[in-house]
């Protein structure tokens, strides 16, 4: 070690030359604050801290608290750390976590710690220790000598067991050691009586000794998503349990004596294959049994459709707390809180990995539509990116929307290997011509994978593909592709849709093959007639034809259209014939007839080309029809919807903001009206899928809390279809409502919100225009307050300041709490319960507080805050109860809150030049995406 720290020195004092550069100084007050030492964000932390003890800084006798980055250097770290006991005698907190590093693909790095230096077992006072986001593989002997640690965090490392010696840990209360790759738990594990929580989720356990059950001071025990087929009846002896989660393991059966705990409060057994429970379990109100197969048949019926699952490979089922998973090369199959199913067969990597999940809001950026496209599900990002997998190269054929068709597989022990994706997404309204694909960002570009269905349920659809590598998946609707590589011999491409339409390459058309794609757009002629007015107007159906390779073929290639419907070759007006070209890159429809020589039959019209663009045969007496053809093809394109802006009825500052096409307004009104209450909805509007707008509170009304997707007060959508496009938001105001009601309105205007949004006068002139960005304007009225309503929040609360969470993951502050305890009302008591208050907690409160409903809620909101600070998970907690309460209303509000917290976070790394890299959430830079709908 001294070899190390000799080696080091003039590392040690350049970098504290250039620490004196930023501190301006020795650096002890900036880098020290109070008792605690924060060097985990600072470049050269370790440096600075051997600067620090070669200076013999005496304020360093005096820090509890230290936090170092598992990033650092492993040598340097490993000599950092041997000072520690020398230069820190009162430390009782130390924290080296890694994970605030990414790599190219977006995925989280590991910290280098693998070891700590053996002289650390010397820090008596240390009763915290976090080695979080590392890469260790066995645990440091010096740990298991630390006596008097308290809690002990060694999540996301890579061990792979846990030493006997555990059990010396005689005053531990906390330990954490998920998304390892522990296989089993040594018996020692018994001896830590005075454990109270443990968390082992997301390993590889397949079963528990027996000495578990000599926790007696065990409170709370998660083991969700392992792989325990049984549970050993010990765990019926642990009398001070609370809280009891194995969700997402193997297990076929529980102990009966679980029911008889006096103390447990939750018992969460969802996901696993139990077919029977004891009868003291099934009707329990603690116990979660959801994703059971209770009182089926011995068959299974839980793997994704269409695919079953070896018996012998593991399952898990992911909460809303877990975003990662581990794939080893064992495989497995995997069931995503959203929804998302993934299949991992045995060889798929052939070392274990770690997977993250994200599933994003649509938007513009992640959504690369065709002309014709509409999207049917949200944007699944799987991390890391680029991973490729083994699998089979098979021989594909076109999915069908009717069912999967048979595929020839070229090897079928490599076909074994193919990593399979489901995703849900809503049925399309339209599926006549139309097919139903999984897009994916791949090399630079967006591309669509070979999809085929499947029908759980009328209202519950699967897309299943291969999964190549991971990136970005989402589900769209396009209009059916057939495709085909042309050789230079020539061939022949017709359309599965429209039989009449053919495409023929003659011989010599390419010197090297090509790929070619046709799609084909049904028009409606009844609203052709009405934008022309003329009854006898019609048209073909539209046909876009895209190719890689050269821009033109070496020869003239022939396209087959069939002739406007009721016009045939031998009555048709040739004078009313018109070939129409939409030309790039000007997006202009361009009249060509006179430039083709088109060949007429009984039933098609037949013209050669060299490009590939858009073609439409149109039939009308109008001379110039480019204009018109551009107006008509919008037309397709477009949908009428209906804007409404509702207020909840028992909290008027709650309105939802919501974008419906014109045949499904009346029955969410009909669901909404019972909570519900606003004006009319909108007149009918017309929207582009994919189209942003954004809504306006006007005349007084104004947002009530900062959101990711508010700016300056206006809160911004982007509609599509096939999805809901409807917001919650809180609104307030600064006149005076208790002299008399407020009212406001909302506006919706299209686009992204303009630098400077238009005032109201102005907004009501563009109203006339023919290209106006007003939509609509709808009233909001927020009722007069009533004196005897009592103060405003929080007058006469006297509490001290208040944090929940931190700064990554973000902060509910107490203004926020404020907030949010003027949104509950009535619902409270169930929020309270869920949040793990007694009965008895609840009936005092209501007691002391008994005509005072507001003073209620916020005595019971921070009574549990104040017990929650610097717990971890706390805001998770509180999420979770509003959603088991049914205020996912508010629950979104909150999660908005924390979003917002943790970009300020990230912008602040940014601003002092702390963070490594970009922490901005990673996307794909989308192209401009080319008319043509990719095949």
């Amino acid at each position: 070690m001294a070899a190390v720290e000799e080696e080091l020195e003039p590392q040690v004092s350049a970098a504290g030359d250039a620490a004196d550069t930023v501190d301006a100084g020795p650096g002890v007050p900036l880098l020290l604050a109070g008792n605690r030492l924060s060097l985990d964000l600072h470049p050269w932390g370790c440096r600075r801290l051997l600067r620090l003890c070669a200076q013999r800084t005496p304020q360093l006798q005096e820090v509890e608290f230290l936090q170092l980055s598992g990033h650092e250097d492993p040598g340097l770290l490993e000599a950092t750390l041997a000072r520690v006991p020398e230069n820190l005698p009162h430390l009782r907190s130390l924290v080296i976590k890694g994970g605030q590093h990414w790599d190219e693909q977006g995925a989280c790095v590991r910290g280098s710690l693998t070891t700590l230096p053996a002289s650390l077992s010397s820090l008596a006072r240390l009763v915290h220790l976090d080695l979080s986001f590392n890469s260790l593989e066995t645990l440091p002997a010096c740990v298991t000598q630390m006596s008097g640690l308290d809690a002990l965090l060694l999540s996301h490392n890579c061990l792979s067991e846990l030493p006997a010696t555990l059990g010396a840990l005689s005053a531990l209360t906390f330990l954490s050691a998920t998304h390892n790759r522990l296989p089993a738990l040594p018996p020692a594990l018994g001896a830590l009586r005075a454990l109270q929580r443990l968390d082992l989720s997301e390993n590889l356990l397949d079963t528990l000794p027996v000495e578990i059950g000599s926790l007696l001071s065990l409170e709370e025990l998660n083991l969700a998503s392992n792989r325990l087929q049984s549970l050993p009846a010990s765990l019926a002896e642990l009398r001070s349990l609370r809280f009891l989660v194995l969700h997402s393991n193997l297990l076929a059966s529980v102990p009966a004596g679980l029911a008889h705990l006096p103390l447990l409060a939750r018992l969460d057994l969802r996901d696993n294959q139990l077919r029977d429970v004891p009868p003291e379990l099934l009707d329990a109100p603690f116990v979660r049994l959801q994703g059971n197969p209770l009182g089926e048949p011995l068959t299974d019926s839980c793997s994704p459709p269409g695919l079953p699952v070896a018996p012998e490979m593991p399952r898990l089922f992911l909460t809303s707390d877990f975003d990662s998973f581990l794939v080893t090369p064992h495989g497995c199959s995997v069931t995503l809180a959203c929804g998302v199913r993934l299949q991992f067969p045995a060889g798929a990597t052939p070392r274990s990995v770690t997977i993250r999940y994200r599933l994003w809001l649509p938007e513009p950026r992640l959504v690369p539509l065709g002309p014709h496209d509409s999207l049917l599900s949200g944007v699944l990002e799987l991390q890391p990116h680029g991973v490729a997998f083994q699998q089979a190269r098979p021989e594909w054929v076109r999915a069908s929307a009717k069912g999967p068709p048979a595929r020839p597989r070229a090897d079928p022990a490599l076909a074994q290997q193919e990593v399979g994706l489901w995703l849900l997404f809503v049925p399309p309204k339209f599926q006549r011509c139309r097919e139903v694909v999984v897009r994916t960002w791949s090399h630079d570009n967006w591309s669509d994978l070979e999809t085929h269905l499947h029908e759980e349920t009328p209202k519950r659809l699967w897309a299943h593909c291969q999964v190549p590598h991971f990136s970005w998946f989402l589900v769209v609707s396009r209009p059916v592709c057939n495709a085909c590589l042309v050789p230079p011999e020539g061939t022949l491409l017709w359309s599965s849709g429209h039989p009449g339409v053919k495409v023929t390459f003659p011989p010599g058309a390419t010197k090297e093959p090509r790929q070619v794609c046709m799609q084909v757009v049904r028009t409606v002629g009844r609203e052709l007639r009405a934008l022309l007015e003329e009854p006898e107007a019609a048209a073909s159906p539209l046909l876009c034809l895209s190719q890689s390779g050269p821009s033109s073929f070496l020869r003239p290639v022939t396209v087959q259209l069939p002739l406007p419907p009721g016009v045939t070759g031998l009555s048709l007006d040739r004078a009313r014939l018109h070939l129409l070209y939409r030309a790039p890159p000007a997006a202009t429809w361009d009249d060509i007839t006179a430039q083709v020589a088109l060949e007429l039959t009984h039933l098609y019209a037949r013209f050669q080309v060299t490009h590939f663009s858009w073609y439409w045969l149109w039939y009308t007496t109008k001379a110039c029809v480019g204009g018109l053809a551009q107006k008509a093809w919008q037309r397709l394109r477009l949908h009428r919807v209906n804007l409404i802006a509702l207020q909840r009825r028992r909290d008027p500052e709650q309105v939802l903001l919501q974008c419906l096409p014109g045949n499904k307004v009346d029955a969410t009104l009909r669901r909404l009206l019972e909570r519900y209450r606003g004006p009319e909805p909108s007149d009918t509007v017309e929207m582009f899928e994919g189209e942003k707008f954004f809504a306006a509170f006007e005349r007084g009304i104004d947002v009530d809390a900062d959101r990711p997707d508010c700016v300056q007060g206006r809160v911004c959508f982007v509609f599509y279809s096939h999805l809901k496009n409807v917001k919650e938001v809180y609104v307030t105001t600064t006149l005076d409502r208790q002299a008399q009601a407020v009212r406001g309105q909302v506006s919706f205007y299209r686009g992204a919100v303009p630098e400077e949004v238009p005032e109201e006068a102005e907004a009501a002139r563009l109203r006339k225009g023919a290209d106006a960005l007003w939509m609509a304007t709808l009233p909001i009225k927020l009722p007069r307050l009533h004196r005897s309503e009592g103060p405003p929040q929080g007058a006469g609360l006297a509490l001290a300041p208040l944090n929940l969470g931190d700064a990554e993951t973000g902060f509910l502050t107490q203004s926020n709490l404020l907030n949010l305890a003027g949104r509950l009302g009535p619902d409270w008591p169930a929020v309270a319960l869920h949040l793990g208050l007694s009965y008895q907690e609840l009936q005092r409160i209501r007691h002391e507080f008994r005509s005072d409903l507001d003073g209620q809620i916020r005595h019971m909101l921070f009574s549990w805050a104040e017990r929650q600070a610097g717990q971890p998970g706390a805001v998770g907690l509180l999420v979770q109860a509003l959603e088991q309460s049914d205020r996912r209303d508010v629950a979104e509000e909150v999660r908005a809150i924390l979003e917002l917290g943790r970009h300020k976070y990230q912008d602040g790394i940014r601003r002092t030049s702390l963070a490594p890299r970009d922490l901005a959430p990673p996307g794909p830079c989308t192209p401009q995406t080319p008319e043509p709908a990719q095949a």
